[in-house]
């Protein structure tokens, strides 16, 4: 549902704010951030090869499906209601490589991060970086606590130093048959002699979340992976980088289907690359991807094993009529993301945010402007890298309200046909109308990427805020460019630097 009015978006949570003058550590940036389907699971992805789980506080949001109708209705449960989050468990998901035939380090960051359909309590999560595609089950292991240690004079020393050194330095974790594990609590007094005997009593289980790597994916890319999707059949994903579509089996990670191609056979004829691809929620044979030029290709896998014919290319004709030395750059599409119901889909270039209809392929429906008062800074921008920005975009549940980042640290929220066309700004801070620190510009170190080769050039890879985007200075060096929505409430959950944001309605 949409809201009209900036004060009904409030700040929910905030995890990872930093404190004014400590110093962002590189490999605590996010890079990716998803919910599950039901929402009561929220995954964060970093520049260190780390996913964080967050969980809902009061257990699972949404009822459980067993349950029949008159007993849904005699607990009264609301789906309307915001879920509050909790953090779960986290692990290392990718390590740094180095590609010895190719002389290329190959970093740990997570790209991206997709849910994958289950039919038991245990979570799958496909995770992505460059390179390899993994696939992690997290399941949740019953642990025992300790609730009290009484001491008893009827033991050996020896047995005692044991104790003291295997579990009460909390070095090693003793492990059962049974899958249980012991955690200790609790230690003993520092008055406790060594000839005491360490009595426990077992309070009552608790749940404690582990993760193991199920399979890898791997060496079937020779770019850098920008995307991964999975198919709605839940058997199969895709994986696309700058020139090919991949398509995977779940159940087999050592083979898999090439499905688009576009690479030339000379690649000083390469003009327009893949730069994100998205399988359609529906219908499993059907996909879109973006590339760098602006266009959006809908393709039917049924028509060929290779899918070089398009059914349908939506491309924006207006955007072409005058054409600059940045036309193409700005043109580029960073995101794309279906809606709910097949037929609409949102993308997301560097100055507009547009909404389409499978059905018109000549125009968006709607166009919402983010970076037009940037128009006449777009030298600047390129001369820093700024214009190379791939800034996200998310959809509702409901597939009609829509949201992305901005320069600040600023959200953008719109609706089709509601409210007014400049939608609602929010700048992600823990400080109420916090205005950015004026701060030097650093120099950057540029890394070469296939998606510029295209045009010759290399780049690197508050609560409610009044001020309009227009007459707010925007601060290059703070940017929203992750976001994701709440498949069945209005809560949004946007990243910028280590620090991650909820904002609901």
């Amino acid at each position: 549902m949409y809201r009209q009015e900036e004060d009904s978006w409030k700040l929910s949570q905030v995890f990872g704010e930093r404190c004014p003058g400590e110093e962002l550590q590189d490999v605590d940036i996010v890079t990716a951030i998803e919910f599950d389907k039901s929402g009561d699971y929220l995954a964060v992805g970093d520049r260190g090869g780390r996913i964080i789980i967050f969980e809902t506080k009061n257990g699972k949001d949404t009822p459980n499906p067993q349950f029949y109708r008159d007993e849904l209705e005699q607990m009264d449960y609301t789906s309307t209601k915001h879920p509050e989050y909790q953090y779960k468990t986290e692990f290392q998901s990718h390590e740094p490589e180095f590609d010895y035939l190719k002389s290329l380090e190959i970093e740990e960051k997570i790209n991206r991060i997709r849910w994958c359909s289950t039919p038991n309590e245990s979570m799958f999560i496909l995770s992505t970086n460059d390179k390899t595609i993994k696939l992690w089950k997290v399941k949740d292991r019953k642990v025992k606590k300790v609730k009290e240690m009484n001491p008893s004079p009827y033991v050996s020393s020896e047995n005692t130093l044991l104790a003291e050194r295997s579990f009460m330095s909390g070095q090693e974790t003793p492990s059962f048959s049974n899958g249980y594990q012991l955690e200790w609590t609790e230690k003993v007094a520092k008055n406790m002699s060594p000839s005491q005997e360490v009595q426990t009593k077992i309070a009552n289980n608790g749940d404690a979340a582990h993760a193991r790597c199920r399979k890898v994916y791997g060496l079937a890319h020779d770019f850098n992976i920008n995307s991964i999707s999975n198919n709605s059949d839940g058997e199969t994903f895709l994986s696309a980088d700058d020139l090919r579509i991949n398509l995977w089996n779940l159940e087999i990670s050592d083979q898999c289907f090439n499905i688009v191609d576009m690479k030339p056979s000379n690649m000083d004829d390469l003009t327009e690359v893949i730069t994100s691809a998205e399988f359609h929620p529906v219908h499993c044979n059907l996909l879109a991807y973006s590339s760098s030029r602006g266009f959006i290709r809908l393709i039917d896998m049924r028509q060929s094993a290779l899918c070089d014919h398009n059914i349908r290319i939506l491309q924006d004709a207006e955007s072409n009529v005058s054409k600059t030395f940045f036309t193409e750059i700005i043109a580029s599409i960073s995101d794309i993301k279906f809606a709910s119901d097949g037929w609409h889909l949102l993308s997301r270039d560097y100055m507009n945010l547009k909404l389409w209809d499978m059905r018109m392929d000549s125009t968006p429906v709607t166009t919402f402007k983010i970076h037009e008062h940037l128009r006449p800074k777009l030298c600047d921008l390129y001369n820093n890298d700024s214009i190379f920005d791939k800034f996200g975009c998310c959809v509702s549940g409901n597939g009609l309200d829509f949201a992305t980042g901005s320069y600040s640290n600023l959200l953008r929220i719109f609706s089709h046909g509601v409210g007014s066309a400049e939608g609602i700004t929010i700048e992600a801070s823990k400080i109420r109308n916090r205005k950015p620190l004026p701060q030097a510009a650093t120099p950057r170190s540029r890394r070469s990427s296939l998606s510029n080769l295209t045009s010759g050039f290399y780049r690197q890879g508050h609560e409610n805020s009044k001020s309009s985007s227009n007459d707010f200075s925007s601060d290059f060096s703070s940017k929203l460019l992750h976001l994701v929505w709440h498949p069945r409430t209005d809560l949004i959950a946007c990243a910028s630097g280590n620090s991650l944001f909820l904002y609901q309605a």
